[in-house]
Parts: structure tokens; C-alpha cells; sequence
């Protein structure tokens, strides 16, 4: 046989399974077959393999592949979806599964496998991983009492989506150099998202994505950008908010000093024009959290005791009228006119109430993953005016996973924070300053802007902040046991 005929071999067989993959896919067309998508898709797939072959074993390709993934988690599906029924795919998801692709197919290579390896063992946040593993374990099992399957399926396939990314970012940005790409990517994005969200406003143009198309003009003027509503948007920039002020700390030059500024206050802007109080909160709190940060160990100090002075004062001379509030709000009946809409402050309030119930009604071990939703429609106790979602990041976990998945991310939220902040503390160079000071206080931030969002499992840059977070730990640990860095004491593995 010819040699060359063998060493082709591989591109031989992709050309005829493309030519049968097209004569397929024009025929379910003709026929009109709605299951013509995959075998476009398919088609699409060879094709690449076949114009980037020489590529996929590469290592550099792989990396810069995952730098595309990650842009592509901020245009959610607002240009481009293709709605199989049971899924619907966009860049985002379609660049998931070629990262997987890329990884499965470099297996077969000895020496990425003994590389993939070692990057694995120099993982030093292998606990914080696996409790993502178990995350995902324990949706699956709560599967076996949800009240929808159909939901939890859903639910559990953004799970694996949002994890999946966690391992890949953890084991590929696993140096500062990747880091720094990786934070210019998420500058970059939040560049366009909010030009776009001054299109909406200025323009009253809205994108399909979103709810505003089409939909009442008095409404057409809030930015949206990529997001579903202006809450989602609104969130994402009260993130992004410490981004750029982290750029304007620890820039090396005047003119990137000067484009932080200009881009804070373009933030700030927006976020005043999408009347998403939670997010004002927590741009407010956000920078409360950089002030103390930047504060010397004498002033923190002061700080802290004049905040705990203050809310303790504060709550001594208003725990009437804050009692009466909290009573109200979640110890009362409902009582309402139904001819006029339930006040936002009572149905969030109900909506929480109800969260709590199933969750003590389910004994603790949570109604099933996903099934928030469905339980808040055909189980509801108190009155929330036909709104479903919960509306609160921590609460939905709680209410859909229960105690035990509830109490290991808040736990592991709070230690990510804390072991970013002691790194913090002991001095770093601004090429570490410029992620960590973004991710300590965007992570502190988060927690305010999580009320905003009807619910926070699908919005991906949420995974992409947590993954970010995790790399930058990953990195700084192995920093500080080549003695590059300080070191900190920890439990093994964590």
C-alpha cells in the first residue's frame, strides 16, 4: 500500500463523510426535516477538522481556542442560536464542546496525557473542584424526587456546562501571563456589551435576546445589551464596575489609567440608567469593600469598629419600626387588592417565603435541581403575582439543592475571598494587584447583585467570574510554593 495513502487516510475518510454528511443534510432539507440542524452542524465540524488538522495537536491552538470560549461567554445568544428542540446552541455551548473535542482528541497523545497529568497535580485547589463534582452528583440524585424531570435536566446540563468550564480554566490559565489575558478578555467584552447598552438607550433598539424587543415602548429606553433584561445587565456591570477600577490602580501606563476611569463612570452610567436598585446596592457596597481594602491595618481596624458601633446603634434606635417592616414583609398574611399588581418589596418578599417552605418541606434536602421554578407555579402559598423565579442567587441553591450544597458554596465562597484577601495582605507586584483587586471585590459585590436576576445558573459569566477566581488562587498557590510568592498556611489541597 502507498505510504501516502495511509498518512492521508484521515482526511480521506472526513472528505467522504463530509460528501455523505451534505447529500444527507440537502435531502432532510428538501423533505423539510427539522432534524437537518445536527447534520449541519456535523458537516460544520468536519470541515474544521479538515481546514485545521494540522492544528488540533497543538497546544498553542487549544489555548487560544479556550481564550475565544471564554469571549464567547459574554454574547450569551444574542447573535447566533440554533434551537434543537431540547437544546438550543450558540457560540458559547458550540466552542464547549470543541474545547472538549480538542481535549478528548489530544488524549491519545502520550505526551499530553502525562502533561495534562502534571498540570492536574499542580492544581492546588483540587478541593474547591471536587465540591463542584459533588454539586453535580447530588443534582443528579435529587433527580429522584423532583416533581420535573424535564427542569432538573435542563438545570443539570448548565451545571455541567458551567463545572466543565471550572476544570478547563483551572488547568489551562495556570500562570499570571494567561491570567492578564484573561482579564483584557473580560475588559474587552464589557467594551462592546456597553456600547450596545448605549444603542439601547440612546437609540430605543433592542436585540432579540431580549425582553424589551418588541415589547412596551416605555421600556425600550433601558440598556440590555446581550442579556435578557436589564437586571442581568445590570448585575454583569456591577461586576465588571471593579474591573475597571482595578485598571485605573494598577495600569502601567497614564492612557490605560485614563480608560479605566472613562470606562467606570461609562459603567456607573448604565447602571444608574437600568433602575436595578440591587446593583446600585452593590456598586455602593463594592466600593465601601475597595476603600477598606486600600485602607492601611490602622484604619481597617477603625473601620470595622465604627461599622459595628453604627449598625449596632442603628438597629438599637430603629429595631421598632425594622421589626415592623420584617413582620409585615414575611410574618403576615397577604392581604391584597387583586384588581391592582402586587408591590415589588411584598412579592419579593413572597417569593422568599415560599423558597423557605419547600425547602423546610422537603426536609432540608431540596426540592430537586431546577424545580424552583415549577414549584413556585403550582405550589406557590403565598400570593407572588404569577412571578416564578426567586429572584436570589444563594436562595435558588438553597431552595433547589438544599442544606448541604447551600452551606458548601457559601462556605467555599467565603474561603475563596478570604484566602484572595491574605495573598492580598502580604504584597503583591500589580501584574498579580490588577486580577486579584478586580476579583476580591466583584466576588463581594456579587452578593447584592445576585437579588437582581431572576435566576443566575444561566448567566455564564457568573462561571466565568468563579473560574477566574479559582485559576487565580490556582496560580498564586504555586506561586508561593516556588517561593516566588509569600506563603500562607492552608489545608492541603483545599
Amino acid at each position: 500500500m502507498n505510504p501516502g495513502t495511509v498518512k492521508n487516510a484521515p482526511f480521506w475518510t472526513g472528505a467522504v463523510l463530509l460528501f455523505l454528511g451534505i447529500i444527507v443534510t440537502l435531502a432532510a432539507i428538501k423533505l423539510e426535516m427539522s432534524s437537518y440542524v445536527p447534520f449541519v452542524l456535523l458537516n460544520f465540524g468536519v470541515i474544521m477538522l479538515l481546514l485545521f488538522k494540522k492544528y488540533i495537536f497543538n497546544m498553542d491552538f487549544i489555548l487560544v481556542t479556550i481564550y475565544v470560549l471564554l469571549a464567547s461567554t459574554f454574547l450569551n445568544n444574542a447573535f447566533f442560536s440554533v434551537n434543537l428542540g431540547f437544546f438550543s446552541l450558540f457560540p458559547y455551548r458550540i466552542l464547549l464542546i470543541i474545547v472538549g473535542a480538542l481535549i478528548v482528541l489530544n488524549l491519545y497523545r502520550s505526551n499530553f496525557r502525562e502533561n495534562l497529568w502534571s498540570d492536574w497535580k499542580n492544581v492546588k485547589v483540587k478541593g474547591s473542584l471536587l465540591f463542584f463534582v459533588f454539586w453535580l452528583y447530588y443534582a443528579l440524585f435529587t433527580l429522584l424526587w423532583a416533581k420535573s424531570v424535564n427542569d432538573g435536566i435542563k438545570y443539570i446540563s448548565i451545571l455541567v456546562m458551567g463545572i466543565f468550564l471550572l476544570f478547563v480554566v483551572t488547568l489551562f490559565i495556570n500562570n499570571v501571563n494567561r491570567l492578564t489575558v484573561f482579564f483584557y478578555i473580560w475588559v474587552s467584552m464589557s467594551i462592546f456589551l456597553m456600547l450596545i447598552g448605549y444603542v439601547n438607550n440612546l437609540f430605543e433598539f433592542q436585540l432579540p435576546s431580549s425582553t424589551l424587543y418588541d415589547g412596551p415602548e416605555y421600556k425600550a429606553h433601558y440598556p440590555t445589551a446581550v442579556f435578557f433584561n436589564q437586571n442581568d445587565f445590570a448585575t454583569f456591570l456591577s461586576i465588571t464596575l471593579f474591573f475597571f477600577l482595578s485598571l485605573i490602580r494598577n495600569g502601567k501606563s497614564l492612557s490605560v489609567k485614563i480608560v479605566g476611569i472613562v470606562l467606570s463612570l461609562g459603567a456607573l452610567h448604565l447602571i444608574m440608567l437600568t433602575d436595578s436598585r440591587a446593583s446600585q446596592l452593590a456598586a455602593v457596597a463594592g466600593v465601601g469593600l475597595y476603600l477598606f481594602l486600600l485602607s492601611s491595618t490602622y484604619i481597617k481596624k477603625w473601620l470595622l469598629i465604627m461599622g459595628s458601633v453604627g449598625t449596632a446603634l442603628f438597629i438599637a434606635i430603629f429595631y421598632s419600626k425594622l421589626w415592623e417592616k420584617i413582620s409585615s414583609l414575611f410574618f403576615s398574611p397577604t392581604i391584597r387588592d387583586f384588581s391592582a399588581a402586587l408591590p415589588s418589596n411584598e412579592g419579593r418578599a413572597n417569593l422568599m417565603r415560599n423558597a423557605l417552605y419547600f425547602t423546610f418541606d422537603s426536609f432540608g434536602l431540596g426540592i430537586g435541581a431546577g424545580n424552583a421554578e415549577y414549584y413556585m407555579e403550582n405550589y406557590s402559598i403565598f400570593d407572588t403575582d404569577e412571578v416564578v423565579n426567586i429572584h436570589f442567587w444563594f436562595l435558588e441553591i438553597l431552595t433547589n439543592f438544599g442544606i448541604i450544597v447551600f452551606l458548601g458554596y457559601i462556605t467555599l465562597y467565603a474561603y475563596l475571598m478570604y484566602k484572595l484577601y491574605q495573598y492580598y495582605q502580604r504584597g503583591l507586584t500589580n501584574n498579580y494587584k490588577l486580577f486579584v483587586e478586580a476579583l476580591l471585590v466583584s466576588l463581594g459585590a456579587f452578593v447584592f447583585s445576585s437579588i437582581s436576576p431572576s435566576s443566575v445558573a444561566n448567566l455564564y459569566f457568573h462561571w466565568v467570574l468563579f473560574a477566574f477566581a479559582l485559576a487565580t488562587l490556582n496560580v498564586l498557590r504555586n506561586q508561593s510554593a516556588s517561593n516566588s510568592l509569600p506563603k500562607i498556611s492552608q489545608p492541603p489541597g483545599y
